[in-house]
Parts: structure tokens; sequence; C-alpha cells
């Protein structure tokens, strides 16, 4: 997939399909959009997701984080087999720039676009003037065809990244994954830890340190599965601060595999969450928190007995 940050370097050399917006999370709306942009490709157009760097400063939740990671976004899109994905830089040109403009400047003439798909309720251009009646009454002067597609709703509840992102802070591990239509997950590189888990708890763990731009969940432990360059195993995760061990300055992700004696150090796994089991809580002694991760393993294990 190519991959385009430079705004001087976006000056396509062939017909695309193009679909616009944020795409925190990729949730199941989004993934209509690229469903659909995807069919281009019968047309001979390549498919194009345009985006923003920096979304969180046009957010109306004001919560910091993203759903997913920049490089996370990129993985994704292109196993979903989008051919050309172009992060803007939202500088002020970019944001003072008229609607007008921007379709004919950056849309139909660096994109070349001949079709684009957007939601319903998209805006764009100078104080978001731009909307999708604009769109339909200049695809008739730039000879493109526009497909705008209704939000998407789950239980009388519109799918958006607003609503996913309360969820996810809430720890509704089940609810975020039925409105992403996949796992929640954070990717990272496996690092050295305090061996406390292997030397003192026979318990050793995967830890990685999610992105700073990563949003995580409440701390605590979680059901989940690890992707590994040896294969996917079952597992339960901590994220948090370790308070009973202590000397931790920012959240990690601790994870125990189940039936896995690996070495893991310096890949890259991912780690996809299920549910919540409990939060997280500093034990008076180490033989406490060894007991409670025996009961917090026994829980995944009966989790996944149960939802096989």
């Amino acid at each position: 997939m190519k991959y385009i940050t430079n705004k001087d370097e976006i000056s396509l050399e062939y017909d695309t399909a193009v679909t616009l917006g944020k795409f925190d999370g990729i949730h199941i709306g989004h993934q209509l959009l690229i469903r659909e942009i995807l069919e281009g490709t019968k047309q001979g157009l390549k498919p194009v997701v345009f985006t923003f760097s920096f979304i969180e400063k046009i957010r109306k939740d004001h919560v910091e984080g993203n759903l997913l990671t920049e490089e996370e976004k990129r993985n994704f899109l292109e196993d979903l087999g989008v051919q050309v994905m172009i992060t803007y830089p939202l500088d002020d040109e970019m944001r003072h720039m008229q609607p007008e403009a921007f379709v004919e400047q950056i849309l139909c003439k660096k994109l070349r676009a001949k079709k684009v798909v957007v939601g319903s309720d998209f805006a764009f251009g100078y104080q978001r003037k731009g909307d999708v009646i604009l769109l339909e009454k200049l695809s008739g002067v730039y000879g493109y065809e526009l497909v705008v597609l209704d939000k998407v709703a789950m239980e009388d509840q519109v799918v958006s990244s607003t609503i996913i992102r309360q969820e996810l802070l809430e720890g509704h591990m089940e609810k975020v994954n039925s409105l992403l239509g996949r796992c929640y997950s954070i990717e990272g590189t496996v690092v050295h830890g305090n061996q406390i888990g292997r030397k003192l708890l026979s318990m050793p763990t995967a830890n990685i340190y999610p992105s700073f731009e990563k949003l995580l969940p409440p701390n605590g432990v979680y059901v989940t599965t690890i992707e590994t360059k040896f294969g996917k195993y079952e597992g339960i995760t901590n994220i948090g601060y370790k308070p009973t061990i202590g000397g931790e300055t920012r959240p990690g992700v601790e994870t125990y595999l189940f039936d896995f004696d690996g070495d893991l150090y310096g890949q890259v796994i991912k780690v996809n969450f299920y549910t919540f089991e409990r939060g997280e809580y500093k034990y008076d002694s180490l033989e406490e928190l060894k007991e409670q991760m025996f009961r917090d393993k026994d829980f995944g294990k009966k989790y996944f007995e149960m939802n096989r």
C-alpha cells in the first residue's frame, strides 16, 4: 500500500475511488465506506483513503488518544485491500481552504477521483461549509460518481468513534468489539520487564508499552488472545502500573500467555481484548499477587471454554 503524508507528494497518476474522513478505529460504519471504494476496482479505479493528521484537534469529545495508532491504521487498511492511504497535514492552508477549492484542487486534480464515497454527515472545507449537497452539485461539474452511505446503527444507537471511545474508557469491551466489528487490540514490541512473573510467580509474561497516542481502557485485568510469530495464544493481560511491584512511570501492557514457553523478546505482538475481569489492585505481598494471578488465569480459561 502506498502511504503518503507529504502534501507535495499527492499527485496520483491513475483514476481513483476515494473515501474521506477521520477513520479513528475503522469501525463497522467505516468498513462499509471502504468496501464501497474497493468495488471501484471493478471499474479500474484504485481505492484511496484520505484522512488527516492531528485529528484529536478536531474532535468534539476532547478525549486524548486514538483507537488506532497511525501504524495500526496503515496495517489494517492494507489488510482490507486499500491501495493508497493519505494522511494530509491539517495545516493553516488546509483549515482555510474553501470546500469548492478542495474538491477541484485536491479531490479531482491531485487524487483524480472518479468515485467519491462519504457518510451522510460528511462535512469539509473552511468552517465545515462543504457537505454532501455540495459534493452532489460538483459531481456534475467534475464528472465523478458520488456515493453517500447512511450512518450505521446498532441497538438504536448510531455507531461512531466518539461512542466507541466512551465505551472503551468504561471498560465495556464486548460493546467496543461489536461496534468495531473486531477485537480492540494493542500492538507493541516485547521488552524486558522486572522478571517477577518468571522468577517469583512461575508465570512468565510478555511486556509491551503502547504508543502514547493510543487510547487505553481502564487499568486492570482482561481476557485476551495474543498474536505472535509462533501463532495465536489465549491469555490474560494487565494494563497499568503494577502497584504491588512498583517502579512504573507509564502504563504498560503485561500478558501471560496460556500454554506458551517461547522467547518473545524483541518481537512485535498483538493483544486482542475480549472482556474486563477486574481493576488493578495493590496487594500486600507477592504471594497474594501470585494467588490472584492464578485466579485470573482460571477466569480466563473458563471464559474461553464457555465462548469457543
